[in-house]
């Protein structure tokens, strides 16, 4: 007699892969690695390693086991290999671990560095306290949908008068709300976040901190965001 064979329990997968993911997280040195990356750059191990404050072979251990859980990847130049976030969607889940984890520290107000809760980077978006006051006003004033999933037509309108381009066929959300970690409220991500952010960057009113999610709104900065960006 031939037995009819049962089509796989799809939740149960499921289920499996979100452990798997969870695994692949839990330990504090892994989890150093990922916050290092959350810059949106490559590192080397032996950057991953100082960052986590391990040995460089107790490092190669935790890599592998990132690389396996598809948090990160790897990329070979020559004859160094480079480690960065597998893509956007680990940097949000990262970026809402962190949301998570910090109303859970006590108190929340003296573990991160003043100048990392003004600005940083949010993977390839700009976050921190500039960020959301910069999302506040693109909120107040008509640039994005009520829940910050799509800019309005008014909104594209004033990234392209600001010389911010965006593309026609994002292959990505094209816009959404962050959750802030520090901030407890939303910045611009998806594609118009990264857009922004490059903005930023070439107009010289942002400067990454070399090795370091931080960036410094230059004093042209803050001018463009009182400018543009406050009521």
């Amino acid at each position: 007699m031939l037995k009819t064979q049962l089509p796989p329990d799809n939740s149960v997968a499921l289920e499996q892969a979100i452990a798997a993911v969870a695994a692949a997280m839990a330990d504090p040195s892994r989890v150093k690695m990922l916050c290092a990356l959350m810059d949106g750059r490559a590192w080397t191990a032996t950057e991953l390693s100082t960052a986590a404050d391990v040995a460089p072979s107790t490092a190669s251990g935790h890599l592998a086991r990132l690389v396996e859980g598809r948090l990160i990847t790897c990329l070979s130049q020559g004859r160094h290999r480079y480690y960065r976030l597998a893509g956007q969607d680990v940097a949000a889940l990262v970026e809402q671990m962190m949301g998570l984890s910090w109303s859970r520290i006590t108190p929340p107000e003296t573990t991160a560095p003043k100048a990392m809760r003004e600005a940083r980077t949010c993977y390839d978006h700009l976050a921190g306290t500039v960020a959301v006051q910069i999302y506040d006003f693109m909120q107040a004033e008509g640039w994005l949908e009520a829940d910050g999933s799509a800019l309005t037509l008014y909104g594209r309108e004033q990234f392209l008068k600001l010389g911010i381009l965006l593309s026609a066929h994002p292959r990505r959300k094209a816009c959404c709300a962050c959750l802030d970690w520090s901030e407890r409220r939303f910045h611009l991500g998806g594609e118009a976040g990264a857009a922004l952010l490059t903005h930023l960057e070439n107009k010289g009113w942002i400067q990454r901190v070399a090795g370091y999610r931080e960036v410094v709104v230059t004093a042209s900065g803050r001018s463009a965001v009182r400018k543009y960006f406050s009521r």
